[in-house]
């Protein structure tokens, strides 16, 4: 995961127009949540991970796939931070008829990566 872009807004764009693949975003999520693999134990250290996460995703989840953990995601960002996409990047949404499920997961995981930066940087470009 050594090969991951930089988290800015450059790529939270990426991720909402869907230029980065899947993986990288479950990729990103899972660096900022705190999940690190130990290539020598071929196994996750949770050791960074909230509390909340670990008990209930001790194996980091795709975010892309799973709705329950896409939820939870949801339920992590501040209430101050929930319309962030829409407050400091000006995203509209998806047109109607051209979006489901898959869109909207991405863009959730855009919104919490955006509301993450936001906390640990108070300086969105």
């Amino acid at each position: 995961m050594s090969n991951l872009p930089p988290l800015n807004t450059e790529t939270i764009w990426a991720i909402i127009n869907e230029k980065l693949d899947d993986a990288t975003v479950n990729q990103l999520l899972w660096h900022y949540l705190g999940y690190r693999y130990d290539s020598s134990t071929a196994q996750w250290d949770i050791s960074q991970v909230a509390p909340e996460w670990q008990g209930e995703y001790p194996q980091p989840p795709n975010f892309i796939e799973s709705r329950p953990a896409t939820v939870k995601l949801t339920r992590s960002i501040p209430a101050e931070n929930k319309q962030m996409l829409k407050e400091k990047l000006g995203f509209k949404g998806y047109k109607i008829g051209e979006f489901g499920p898959r869109q909207t997961r991405r863009a959730t995981a855009a919104n919490w990566l955006l509301s993450y930066l936001q906390q640990t940087n108070d300086k969105i470009e």
